[in-house]
């Protein structure tokens, strides 16, 4: 059974959401969704940003509301990315928040980012053999 992997993040402006994934990390406005859902492409799957307001609940099983501002999000995106100097200037440029410096391993270099909407995502490059330099335990 082959199943298939849609991401989608929640913000609160979706023109800002569109200008900074397609300025800070490529991707390419695919098909607009009932008004507040933009479908973002050119990764191995779509990102379908959908806009919600900030303070509306989050679940009807919680009371949480939706806020944008900086917070830890338990599922986060790494993008792979060839040049992680260049990338790293254009998701900047684009408004995302540097979070530390970047580190270098054995597998690929590594930084970290808030979007403009809070949620947490990094930058990786791989050199060498990528996570396959990594000893299996």
């Amino acid at each position: 059974m082959a199943i298939d992997l849609l991401v989608n993040i929640d913000v609160d402006d979706l023109e800002k959401a569109i200008a900074f994934y397609r300025d800070g990390l490529g991707l390419v406005p695919g098909r607009r969704l009932f008004g507040n859902i933009q479908e973002m492409l050119g990764l191995s799957s779509p990102i379908y940003l959908i806009e919600k307001p900030r303070g509306s609940v989050a679940s009807p099983a919680i009371s949480q509301q939706r806020d944008y501002r900086r917070h830890w999000t338990p599922v986060h995106l790494d993008f792979v990315v060839q040049d992680i100097a260049a990338s790293m200037d254009r998701v900047l440029r684009a408004g995302a928040l540097l979070e530390g410096t970047l580190q270098t391993f054995n597998w690929g270099h590594f930084a970290t980012f808030a979007d403009p909407f809070g949620h947490g995502f990094c930058l990786i490059e791989f050199i060498g053999r990528g996570y396959d330099e990594l000893p299996e335990v």
